[in-house]
């Protein structure tokens, strides 16, 4: 096998390991990327999106950015990892989520209807061997998600550049 045959087998395999993390990892019971936050849903009747595991986000801290433009619901799901929910108090969508802890997130739980466009964005970085082993910058027209780590240490944050609240930047998502 070539170098660069092992290169490439090396980001194959650190993509599938990362996608795997996303997809089998637990979350609370919060709403996708776009949705009704769960907070503003529960508070007004509605159902939000359907928790995918046991973690709830009772008992969660709630705290106000940018003058209370932004309500953010901060839990820690049953795997250990500290989420950040930001919702847009004028509409009460979710706009962004941060996480970080012991494993990741389903980041296409988290994305909802922006998973694909990630999965295609992801996808796109590995075509071109832009992919990182540890870390990754997927910057689609829709959604923008980074996210990074070692075993037993992510962090990441996902959000909607065009949601952004004024008042509001990227920075302020952490």
């Amino acid at each position: 096998m070539t170098t660069s045959s092992l290169k490439q087998a090396g980001r194959a395999a650190a993509l599938a390991c990362l996608a795997s993390a996303f997809a089998s990892a637990a979350m609370p019971a919060f709403g996708a990327l776009g949705d009704i936050g769960a907070a503003v849903a529960s508070a007004k009747g509605v159902t939000a999106t359907t928790p995918v595991n046991n973690a709830s986000s009772a008992g969660a801290a709630q705290y106000l950015l940018s003058g209370g433009a932004v309500r953010v619901t901060q839990s820690v799901d049953e795997g250990g990892t500290r989420l950040r929910e930001y919702v847009a108090t004028a509409n009460g969508r979710v706009f962004a989520y941060t996480w970080q802890g012991p494993s990741a997130p389903n980041l296409y739980t988290l994305l909802g209807r922006y998973a694909d466009d990630y999965q295609s964005g992801a996808l796109a970085l590995h075509v071109a061997g832009r992919d990182g082993l540890h870390a990754a910058r997927v910057d689609t027209q829709s959604v923008i998600v980074e996210s990074g780590g070692l075993m037993g240490s992510y962090i990441g944050r996902a959000w909607l550049p065009d949601a952004l609240p004024a008042g509001i930047t990227e920075g302020d998502l952490r």
